[in-house]
């Protein structure tokens, strides 16, 4: 497991420090980078995130690292993405204003329906025989969000409900080696951080 390198992608937003100190302290090399060679010799790539979808996307064009994780994609480099991270993967978002995604995962990310928040811990449901989520079947974690990924079910791996009435809010989805996770594993204490390990692992291995 030491011998596994991630690079936290620093795209302008994000909470790096907190995401570099649980990957460490799981073990493994992690380095914050935006250099493309450095990303290349990586075995994993984390797009953490705190703040606005088109802020995080502008960003990721200026710095010229669009077309960079769509062909990263295509050839099954292992992508995680937290919080805004996992919803930049998505076709496009409505939050602020219309913006195009990276289009890695079908879906879009729309307001949540009801609420105006969804701050907290909850706990995450598994919604496919997936050995990875499934072992994370009803385990606590931290969310922070005001709008969720909406897309075809073959791409959502876990659910999470803000109130039992209420339809549930997507909180993890995949596709290939592409993952990602609505909720903040980093600050989810050991549910989180055990959680993460496998994703890594499973993807890497």
């Amino acid at each position: 497991m030491s011998r596994i390198s991630i690079a936290i992608l620093d795209y302008g937003v994000g909470n790096h420090i907190s995401v570099l100190r649980s990957l460490r302290t799981l073990g493994y090399r992690a380095k914050i980078c935006r250099d493309k060679n450095e990303l290349d010799k990586a075995n994993v790539i984390v797009l953490p995130g705190v703040g606005a979808f088109p802020t995080a996307m502008n960003y990721l064009y200026q710095y010229d690292l669009v077309s960079y994780l769509k062909d990263a994609h295509k050839s099954s480099k292992p992508l995680i993405g937290i919080c805004l991270g996992m919803q930049l993967f998505a076709d496009c978002s409505k939050e602020i204003k219309f913006t195009d995604g990276l289009g890695l995962i079908p879906g879009s990310i729309e307001p949540i329906k009801g609420q105006r928040w969804h701050i907290g811990w909850n706990s995450i449901e598994a919604t496919r025989k997936d050995n990875i989520f499934k072992l994370s079947d009803n385990e606590p974690m931290f969310f922070n969000h005001s709008y969720c990924y909406e897309g075809p079910k073959e791409f959502i791996f876990a659910t999470s409900r803000i109130n039992q009435e209420d339809n549930p809010i997507v909180a993890a989805i995949r596709r290939g080696k592409t993952v990602g996770l609505q909720f903040h594993p980093e600050k989810s204490q050991q549910s989180g951080m055990k959680l993460l390990d496998r994703i890594i692992n499973e993807m890497v291995i």
